[in-house]
């Protein structure tokens, strides 16, 4: 491929390690890194960049950790991809809940700053990283379509294409310090003890081994769940149990006060929770299970 064709990547990888980020180069025409160890071999060394980017017109890669940005990925859904139980109404993308949630925090929208557009239609905000504190990707840990990238990821550079399309300068600024709010809500915070939670009674009789052990499984289901999966994972249980109910073998209080209580223990909003558990058991009611028919299943 010959040189010329390169030049604009390799402007662009340039302008990146002049600004002291750290680049690596990905596959052309595609997101993948086109090298193993990108996060140890990103560089911000001319020499080394140009006879990368004179060899092929790889993409740009930079390198979040070593470049010491945080990376907010405001993205826009798929033809198929719905908002998730709990989204507040009028939200349709990451940008839309990036504005609610700096609404709920009494903040101005933080997009004063670089920023690029996505080959998908979104927005990649840059901001440098908060002094003394290592903060990792997330994803959905600050709503749905919302993704960051810190230390251990990379985003794709300005000037990388994808077929026709081609990541572009929106706001050509100096990254803006991340705001300490959100700062504040990426900073990962340890888990309360997992408790043994006591399982309710139904009636004057107790529950069944496998009631008992499908209502402790959902309840693990939610309380394990990754950062970023919780809602999904809290909806999903909701569903499980909601058949149970429906088939008249739990309680719905009893199934709520289980699932809102493994939703808090891990840092859920307890409102909205509540709202995902009931979305759940509507969803649940649509096919009802017994023991029986599950043990002759």
């Amino acid at each position: 491929m010959p040189y010329g064709s390169t030049r604009p990547l390799h402007h662009a990888a340039i302008s990146a390690a002049e600004r002291g980020w750290h680049v690596f180069p990905l596959v052309p025409g595609a997101k993948r890194p086109a090298v193993a160890e990108w996060e140890q071999r990103a560089t911000v060394d001319r020499t080394r960049i140009t006879r990368c980017w004179s060899s092929g017109a790889y993409n740009l890669g930079i390198a979040t950790g070593p470049s010491r940005l945080v990376v907010i990925d405001l993205d826009v859904p798929k033809h198929d991809d719905a908002p998730p139980p709990g989204t507040p109404a009028g939200v349709v993308d990451g940008a839309d809940m990036l504005a609610v949630l700096a609404d709920e925090h009494g903040q101005q929208l933080p997009t004063q700053t670089y920023a690029v557009r996505t080959v998908s239609g979104g927005t990649h905000l840059y901001f440098t990283a908060p002094a003394g504190t290592r903060l990792r990707n997330t994803a959905g840990k600050l709503g749905w379509k919302i993704d960051t990238r810190g230390g251990g990821g990379y985003v794709v550079g300005a000037d990388s294409t994808m077929g026709r399309a081609r990541y572009s300068v929106v706001h050509d600024a100096p990254p803006a310090p991340l705001p300490d709010w959100l700062a504040e809500l990426l900073t990962p915070t340890p888990l309360p003890p997992q408790r043994p939670v006591p399982l309710p009674e139904l009636g004057p009789r107790r529950l069944s081994a496998y009631l008992r052990g499908a209502m402790e499984g959902e309840w693990q289901r939610v309380a394990g769940a990754p950062v970023g999966t919780r809602n999904t994972a809290l909806y999903r249980a909701s569903v499980a149990l909601g058949q149970l109910v429906a088939g008249g073998e739990l309680h719905t209080g009893d199934v709520t006060a289980l699932l809102a209580s493994a939703a808090v223990s891990v840092g859920l909003d307890e409102r909205a929770a509540h709202r995902t558990i009931a979305s759940g058991l509507r969803a649940g009611a649509h096919r009802p299970r017994t023991v029986a028919r599950r043990a002759a299943a």
